[in-house]
């Protein structure tokens, strides 16, 4: 592990508790992580850099996800499905990330985020109560097919944002309550996180002694931003999911022309 002084192992600490609770109530702590990591090490690799994000992020989303399932009414099974088609999707938009000029897709990107806040804000209703109705097997089919495959393919290729990204999908297709969303979010960004981080740690691309620290900062955010949401509902989730989102788009803002 490269040589980082004391200050700077804290301000990671900080911010991998602070990315725990974050990714735990609507997602997007890669926001805050990813950030801190590149600051702290300056000289490491970009992979090196972003695999020890994922061995620091898995662990606190593992975390969440099981608070969540004790807790809250989660369809594990379908949210597995979910998973392992977002598995797919992740390693398929990491094979292609190389050949893929991003700042070219951060404007839509944007353009799709600024959509969905105004969508939320204007909607007061969205995910504030489950659909009464039994989900159809096409929405079902819809999810794996959007919220897996699509939305892995994203996190594979760019990634911010793919917390939330599920959340919403997960939301409107499957008429789930945001709270229940963001719970089956968990275990589905579980998956994402395993397939990233196991061809990160193929290539020596984590650094352990410091994701485990981080881990343990994250694991703790994760289990208390989960406990707060579900104590205070979806409308709380809501209005944190806003916030996020504008931080997302002036965060890409700033990235393409900043």
């Amino acid at each position: 592990m490269p040589e980082i002084s004391t200050t700077m192992i804290i301000v990671l600490c900080v911010a991998a508790a602070a990315a725990g609770w974050i990714d735990a109530v609507v997602g997007g702590g890669g926001l805050l992580l990813l950030p801190a990591l590149l600051l702290g090490l300056p000289n490491a690799h970009p992979a090196t850099v972003l695999g020890t994000n994922k061995a620091v992020a898995i662990v606190g989303t593992a975390g969440a996800a099981v608070t969540y399932v004790r807790k809250a009414p989660v369809d594990v099974k379908l949210a597995v499905r979910v998973g392992a088609a977002a598995l797919l999707g992740s390693m398929g938009g990491a094979a292609l990330a190389g050949g893929i000029s991003k700042d070219a897709l951060r404007p839509l990107i944007m353009v799709v985020l600024v959509v969905v806040a105004a969508f939320v804000l204007f909607r007061p209703a969205f995910g504030t109560a489950p659909s009464a109705s039994p989900v159809s097997r096409q929405r079902v089919l819809l999810a794996i097919g959007l919220a897996g495959l699509g939305i892995g393919f994203y996190d594979g290729l760019i990634g911010p944002g793919t917390g939330t990204f599920l959340v919403l999908a997960l939301t409107a297709l499957l008429h789930l309550d945001l709270l229940t969303a963001s719970a089956t979010a968990k275990i589905v960004n579980c998956c994402t996180n395993a397939g990233a981080l196991a061809m990160f740690a193929y290539q020596g691309m984590v650094l352990w002694q410091l994701a485990a620290l981080m881990a343990v900062f994250n694991l703790a955010g994760g289990m208390i931003g989960a406990g707060m949401a579900l104590k205070k509902g979806s409308g709380f989730v809501r209005g944190v999911l806003l916030t996020v989102v504008g931080a997302l788009v002036i965060k890409l803002g700033f990235e393409q022309w900043g």
